[in-house]
């Protein structure tokens, strides 16, 4: 009985704090792979110096910090363009889904992602990010929805209350 209750709360608790399965970076692999691409840029060649770009976007958009998931963002649309490969982009759609994700804009990712499954309609990685994208846009409207009656409850009562005062 105990272990059901657990996970009841367990379920409550993950659906308010909106946990997602995506990996996190920190900074110390977002520096590293700053230096790898400042050494990259030092006569590597073009194949490896794109090999670094990629990982630094990669750890960018996994980064806990809102302005390194933006410059994330930012350095994968500058570099989808330079692409034709359809395996190279719907690896960079991907990452920009989980950067447009990880900073709030779910209409964005769920397009982005949506994309990256005309490429591919049995990436696990995409369905995943796609199923987590539509649980967080009905959770944040039900929660959304619960705001809007608990205000309406509160001016109702107010007003209740402010009238039975007058008629006393």
């Amino acid at each position: 009985m105990e272990a059901k209750v657990g996970q009841f709360f367990d379920s409550v608790g993950s659906f308010f704090t909106g946990g997602d399965q995506i990996p996190w970076c920190d900074s110390d692999i977002v520096s590293g792979c700053e230096r790898e691409v400042t050494e990259a840029e030092k006569g590597s060649s073009n194949e490896h110096k794109s090999e670094c770009i990629m990982r630094l976007s990669w750890a960018l958009v996994h980064s806990r910090r809102p302005e390194d998931v933006q410059r994330g963002i930012a350095m994968l649309e500058a570099s989808l363009a330079g692409y034709s490969s359809s395996l190279q982009v719907r690896e960079r759609l991907y990452l920009l889904s989980v950067g447009y994700y990880r900073s709030g804009d779910y209409s964005r990712s769920r397009q982005l992602v949506e994309r990256c499954l005309e490429i591919a309609a049995d990436w696990r990685q995409a369905l995943t990010l796609k199923k987590m994208i539509e649980d967080k846009i009905t959770r944040d409207g039900i929660i959304g929805i619960g705001i809007a009656v608990t205000a309406a409850g509160l001016l109702a009562g107010g007003i209740a209350a402010a009238l039975s005062s007058q008629k006393k």
